[in-house]
């Protein structure tokens, strides 16, 4: 039988004994949470010598004598970690910190520790461990399943005495609902109200309980939308009340996705906002696609850049013929109905007309495809093809690079989303 607690381990001293892959993984764990970590060894994973070398840890390079633990110039240790592997110097360990009355956690035996490490694991604000009579696997499996089932949903996390309040930037990702953050999918989970664009992974509503209030702030290309002063109340009103909201949408949302305009209003009202970034649909596009937005000996600079307004608008701020003499990568985000005039201003501006190109229509969903030219057919090309919204537009030599180096791909790629989402969605 064992008896569980939740150790607060800031600025408690700690021993750890072995510099190796289990020292590796519990070091940054009790650095995480505040401790003063001692560790003994005389070679250790380079990840733990960073540690050391940024101050964050005391690194001993020798191997472990009698007194450590309980000798008379010994800290006060809180606990101990015997983490070599020599089983006759994690027994010496073991036994050494019995006799001061100090828990240790031997690694290499279970059996023989007076205290075991639980496979933790945090989610919705809550921090889970896992002990399975030491056996660390199955300890993990049980673990992983209950932080899951607290990410997504599954197991309801709004209940608690002290929940979330205010509003949540959560960026969904390029589409995939894959492709959400864990913290993202953490928050969306606690929501009582979801503010949600069309782009937003909105597969993920369906798990949420049936008393989350969703609102749509759809914004679809020329057609319907809501005013971005209404998206603003809706966010502040819900706050006001009391309420916990999660406003969800494609990609970043401070990534032309006016998520600097929803802070601002939510602060003006002294309403609290919590930012969670996204990934952004300018380097998921070409990645999904096969298309390394840079390059070594190709492209050293990359570019993102919005085209809701033609080059030659007066309300245009981006310096296309800047952009044009620049040569690198180029990506540019709601350009497909103005993909002409963005060719056409480029190449006037000194681009080659030979620059390669491709543009990523729904990228990371099962219906993305990729259209590949240059930019004096790419506009063509997209129009023959019928691509339309949501689409990422790709100019430069890394589009060239990718069919080169036979990694591009123009069609639904399956096995890209398998590896992003962790499962066959075919």
């Amino acid at each position: 039988m064992t008896y569980l607690l939740g150790l607060r381990m800031m600025d408690r001293e700690v021993l750890v004994v072995g510099g190796g892959r289990v020292a590796q993984r519990r070091v940054p764990v009790l650095v995480d949470a505040g401790a003063r970590v001692t560790l003994v060894a005389p070679a250790v994973a380079a990840a733990l010598e960073d540690l050391a070398a940024a101050g964050h840890i005391t690194w001993e390079r020798r191997t472990f004598a009698p007194g450590e633990v309980a000798g008379p110039d010994a800290p006060a240790y809180w606990l101990v970690h015997a983490a070599t592997d020599d089983p006759q110097v994690n027994a010496a360990v073991a036994e050494e910190a019995e006799g001061a009355r100090v828990w240790c956690v031997r690694a290499d035996d279970r059996h023989a520790s007076s205290a075991w490490t639980p496979a933790s694991g945090s989610a919705g604000g809550v921090t889970v461990g896992v002990v399975a009579s030491g056996d660390p696997r199955r300890a993990a499996g049980l673990r992983d399943a209950i932080t899951d089932g607290l990410a997504d949903g599954t197991l309801d996390a709004r209940r608690g005495r002290e929940r979330h309040r205010g509003v949540a930037l959560v960026g969904g990702g390029p589409g995939d609902p894959g492709l959400i953050t864990v913290r993202g999918q953490q928050l969306l989970s606690q929501a009582d109200v979801v503010v949600v664009d069309r782009l937003a992974p909105t597969t993920l509503l369906d798990r949420l309980p049936a008393d989350v209030e969703v609102i749509d702030a759809s914004k679809i290309p020329y057609g319907r939308s809501m005013a971005q002063e209404a998206i603003n109340d809706v966010l502040v009103d819900r706050a006001l009340k009391g309420l916990f909201v999660v406003r969800l949408k494609g990609g970043d949302s401070f990534l032309f996705g006016r998520g600097g305009e929803e802070a601002a209003a939510c602060a003006a009202a002294g309403v609290p906002v919590i930012v969670v970034p996204g990934v952004t649909s300018a380097l998921a596009a070409p990645a999904s696609a096969g298309i390394p937005a840079t390059h070594r000996g190709v492209s050293q600079d990359l570019h993102v850049v919005s085209a809701h307004v033609a080059p030659d608008d007066e309300r245009s701020t981006v310096d296309w013929e800047g952009l044009a003499r620049a040569g690198g990568t180029l990506v540019v985000l709601m350009g497909v109905q103005r993909l002409e005039a963005i060719a056409e201003a480029l190449v006037r501006y000194g681009r080659s007309a030979d620059t390669p190109a491709a543009v990523v229509q729904e990228a990371t969903l099962p219906g993305q495809r990729t259209v590949t030219g240059t930019l004096a057919d790419i506009a063509d090309s997209a129009r023959s093809a019928r691509v339309r919204p949501p689409a990422v537009v790709i100019i430069g030599e890394v589009v060239k690079t990718a069919r080169d180096l036979d990694i591009l791909h123009t069609g639904t790629q399956f096995e890209t989303r398998r590896l992003a989402t962790g499962r066959d969605l075919q």
